[in-house]
C-alpha cells in the first residue's frame, strides 16, 4: 500500500487512492475538504524532491501552468508543500487517455475522429504557447478523452522540467516515440517541438502504428534524427491526401519546414475540415529535406545538350553566341504566337457569349447525377466520361448536413440538379457532403463543463457550438470563484444553432453570517455601537411612546439570534416614555335660567374638535402569516415617505408613532400595497 494514502496534506487534501505513476511523480485521487470536491494531486517523487533545483523548477513551472485556463488543458488549482512533500492539485478528469481510447477502437481511428482530436490538442497547445509554456512531452498517454468527446492536454507541469535530463533513459521509452529530432539530439527546443509530437500522435491515430520502432529508446531516438517514415497513405489508403500532407509537414525533421506555430497547423486543419478533398500546394517537407544536398537542375547539362568533355572553351563560347541568336528568334515567334492566342480566346469568348445561341442554339450538356456518390467517385465519373470532362467542375460546400438516407461522406444535394441541361462550356456543381449523425457528433452535444472556468468557455460555446450564452452567478461552498456550477441544458443534450445556454458560475464561498444580539434596553448610541461591531448598519430610528424609560431601545427589526448577512440594516424604535394621562374633565355647571333650546345649543358647542397638529398617532401593522423570511415595510404619510425598514419573519406585527395630522397613509409590504393596519 502506498505510504501517502490516508494522509491529509495541509489539513485540506485527503489522499484516497493512486491514479497513476510516472517517471517524475505519482498522481493520487484526493478529496478537498474545504470545497468538498474530488481532485487529482500530483506529488513529486521523494528521490527528485531531494534535488533543490528540481523542486524549485517544479514550483515555478506549476505556478506558470496554474495561470493557464483553457477547456482543452487540465486546470491546476493549487501548488503547495507539506513538510517534505511537494505537490500540486488539478481537476479530476472523468475520462480515459487517448492511448486507451485508440486501443479500444482497435488500434486505429478514422480520419474524422483523428481530425476532431487533433484540433483540440492544437487549441490547447496554442493557448500554452501564447503564454510561453512548452509541453515537451505530447503523447497519447498525456491526453485525456472525456465522455463528451472533448480532450484535455495534461502533464504540463512535470513535462516542463523533464528536459533537465538530456539523456534518453529507459524511463523515456514511452515518450521517445513522440520526441522531436532536436529533443533527441539534446538541442534547444521551442514550440515547434510540440507540433512535431502532435504530428506523431496524428500519424498514430491515422495509421494505427508509430512512425519509428526500435529495440531501445536510443535506437528509436536515432531514427527520429536520421530516418524517413512511411507516408500515412502507404499504410492506410483511406486517408485523404490533405490529411497526409498536414501530418507529414508537422513531422518534418527540419523544424524550419514544419508549421511555424500551432495556429498555422490549426488553419490547415480547419481548411481541410471544410473541404476534405483539399490538396495543399506545398511539397512534402521530407522531399525538400532530401533535395537540400542536390544541385538545382540545369537544362544545358541534360543528355541531349551535354557537350563532349574534350570540347574546347572557344567552341562553347560560339555555341552560346548561336544560342543567343536563336533565343532572339524564339522570343519574336513566341510574342506573335501569344498575340494570336489572345485574339483567338477573345473571339471564342464573344462567340460563346453572344453568337453561339444565334448560329446553332449552343451545345447542350446534361448535368450528371451525383447524389449518393462520394466526392472521389463523382470526380472519377466526370474525368472518365468524355462528354463531361472539361465541362463540369465539382465544388464542395463549406456546410455539411446529416441525412439518414445517405452514408457519411456521400453527396446529399447538388446545384444545379442532376439531369438538368446547361449550355455553358464549364459548369460548377456545388455539392453538400453528408456528415456524421448528429447524436454522434461531439460538436453538437452540450459538453460537461461543470467545475471548469466559465471565462474559458465564453468564446468556445458561442463560436464552436453556435449558441447564445447567458451567465448568472451565485455563492457556492463546493466550487471556487469563477468555476461553473450548473448548465441548462445539461451535459449530453443535443444543441441547435442559436439556442440559449444558461451557465451559472460560483461567486465563491458566501461571507460568514452575523448572529444578531439583543439591543432592547440599550440607549440609541449603545445600540449603534453594537451594530457597528457586528458589521451591521443602523437603519431608520423612530421614537415611540412606551412604558419603558425614555431613550431606551424598545424594538429592533432583526430579532436576537437571527443569522443575517454583513451590512444588513437594522431599524430601531426608541422609547419617548409613557403617554401623559389626560386630566378628568370637570362637569360643566348648568345655568339655572337656561331654556331647553339653549341647552341643546350648548351640547352642540361641546362636541370635541379635531386633534391638535402635535397629537401622537400609533400606526399598528399586522404582518402576513406564514412568512419564511424577513419582510420589507414602508409607510408613506400625506404623500411623504415616513418609514422604511425590515420586519423579522417571526414578528406578527409592528408599530410606529407619528405626530401630526394624518390626511392620507399608504402602507406597502414586500413592494405590494397592504391594508391590514390600524391607526390609534
Amino acid at each position: 500500500m502506498d505510504q501517502n494514502i490516508g494522509k491529509m496534506l495541509n489539513d485540506r487534501y485527503e489522499i484516497l487512492d493512486v491514479l497513476g505513476v510516472g517517471g517524475m511523480a505519482v498522481v493520487y485521487k484526493a478529496k478537498c475538504h474545504r470545497l468538498n470536491r474530488l481532485v487529482a494531486v500530483k506529488v513529486l517523487k521523494p528521490e527528485l524532491a531531494a534535488d533543490k533545483g528540481i523542486r524549485s523548477r517544479f514550483h515555478d513551472e506549476s505556478k506558470a501552468v496554474g495561470m493557464m485556463s483553457h477547456p482543452n488543458i487540465v486546470n491546476v488549482f493549487d501548488v503547495n508543500q507539506d513538510g517534505d512533500i511537494d505537490y500540486f492539485v488539478m481537476e479530476l478528469v472523468d475520462g480515459i487517455t487517448l492511448k486507451q481510447y485508440i486501443q479500444r477502437r482497435g488500434g486505429i481511428l478514422n480520419w474524422r475522429e483523428a481530425l476532431h482530436f487533433s484540433v483540440q490538442i492544437l487549441q490547447g497547445l496554442s493557448h500554452a504557447h501564447s503564454r510561453g509554456i512548452i509541453h515537451r512531452d505530447i503523447k497519447p498517454q498525456n491526453i485525456m478523452v472525456l465522455r463528451d468527446g472533448s480532450v484535455k492536454v495534461a502533464d504540463f507541469g512535470i513535462a516542463c522540467i523533464a528536459d533537465a535530463q538530456r539523456t534518453v533513459t529507459q524511463e523515456a521509452l514511452g515518450s521517445v516515440h513522440y520526441i522531436s529530432p532536436e529533443q533527441a539530439k539534446g538541442s534547444d527546443i521551442d514550440a515547434r517541438s510540440d507540433i512535431y509530437s502532435a504530428g506523431v500522435v496524428l500519424y498514430e491515430m491515422l495509421t494505427g502504428r508509430l512512425p519509428y520502432e526500435g529495440d531501445s529508446p536510443v535506437a528509436v531516438a536515432i531514427q527520429h534524427i536520421n530516418s524517413i517514415p512511411l507516408a500515412p497513405r502507404e499504410l492506410n489508403p483511406d486517408i485523404p491526401v490533405g490529411m497526409e500532407q498536414i501530418t507529414m509537414k508537422a513531422m518534418a525533421q527540419d523544424r524550419e519546414l514544419r508549421y511555424p506555430s500551432a495556429e498555422a497547423m490549426l488553419a490547415d486543419l480547419e481548411t481541410f475540415r471544410k473541404n476534405p478533398a483539399t490538396v495543399f500546394d506545398y511539397q512534402n517537407p521530407w522531399m525538400l529535406t532530401e533535395l537540400k544536398e542536390v544541385k538545382p537542375y540545369n537544362p544545358e547539362q541534360s543528355e541531349m545538350n551535354l557537350p563532349p568533355e574534350d570540347r574546347e572553351q572557344d567552341d562553347l563560347q560560339e555555341e552560346e553566341q548561336d544560342n543567343g541568336g536563336n533565343r532572339t528568334l524564339f522570343l519574336i515567334i513566341g510574342a506573335v504566337a501569344a498575340i494570336l492566342l489572345v485574339v483567338f480566346f477573345i473571339f471564342r469568348m464573344l462567340f460563346t457569349t453572344f453568337l453561339s445561341d444565334v448560329l446553332d442554339g449552343g451545345t447542350e450538356y446534361t448535368v450528371p447525377e451525383l447524389l449518393g456518390k462520394t466526392y472521389t467517385e463523382a470526380q472519377e465519373m466526370i474525368f472518365t466520361d468524355e462528354t463531361m470532362n472539361g465541362h463540369f467542375r465539382i465544388v464542395v460546400s463549406e456546410e455539411t448536413a446529416y441525412n439518414a438516407a445517405y452514408e457519411p461522406g456521400q453527396i446529399i444535394s447538388q446545384d444545379p440538379l442532376g439531369g438538368s441541361v446547361t449550355k455553358s462550356e464549364e459548369t460548377e456543381i456545388t455539392v453538400v457532403i453528408c456528415s456524421e449523425e448528429t447524436e454522434e457528433t461531439p460538436d453538437l452535444i452540450m459538453p460537461d463543463i461543470i467545475g471548469e472556468d466559465y471565462a474559458g468557455w465564453a468564446d468556445t460555446l458561442s463560436e464552436k457550438y453556435g449558441v447564445v450564452v447567458k451567465y448568472s452567478s451565485t455563492y457556492s461552498d463546493k466550487y471556487d470563484e469563477g468555476l461553473i456550477i450548473s448548465t441548462d441544458p445539461k451535459a449530453g443534450a443535443v444543441l441547435t444553432e442559436g439556442q440559449t445556454v444558461d451557465i451559472t458560475y460560483s461567486k465563491g464561498v458566501k461571507d460568514t453570517s452575523v448572529t444578531m444580539v439583543s439591543l432592547i434596553g440599550m440607549t440609541e448610541n449603545q445600540a449603534k455601537s453594537a451594530l457597528k461591531e457586528l458589521g451591521l448598519k443602523c437603519g431608520r430610528v423612530v421614537t415611540v411612546s412606551s412604558d419603558e424609560d425614555a431613550g431606551k431601545v424598545v424594538f429592533q427589526s432583526v430579532k436576537a439570534k437571527d443569522e443575517v448577512e454583513p451590512g444588513t440594516k437594522v431599524d430601531l424604535q426608541i422609547s419617548s416614555g409613557p403617554k401623559p394621562e389626560d386630566p378628568e374633565p370637570a362637569e360643566p355647571e348648568e345655568p339655572e335660567d337656561q331654556t331647553e333650546e339653549e341647552k341643546q345649543d350648548g351640547d352642540e358647542a361641546e362636541e370635541p374638535s379635531d386633534l391638535p397638529e402635535d397629537a401622537a398617532h400609533v400606526i399598528m401593522v399586522k404582518m402576513p402569516e406564514q412568512r419564511t423570511s424577513n419582510s420589507s415595510v414602508s409607510i408613506k404619510i400625506n404623500g411623504v415617505n415616513y418609514y422604511s425598514g425590515t420586519v423579522g419573519a417571526e414578528e406578527s406585527s409592528f408599530s410606529v408613532e407619528y405626530k401630526g395630522t394624518i390626511e392620507s397613509i399608504d402602507v406597502t409590504v414586500d413592494g405590494a400595497s397592504y391594508k391590514d393596519y390600524s391607526i390609534s
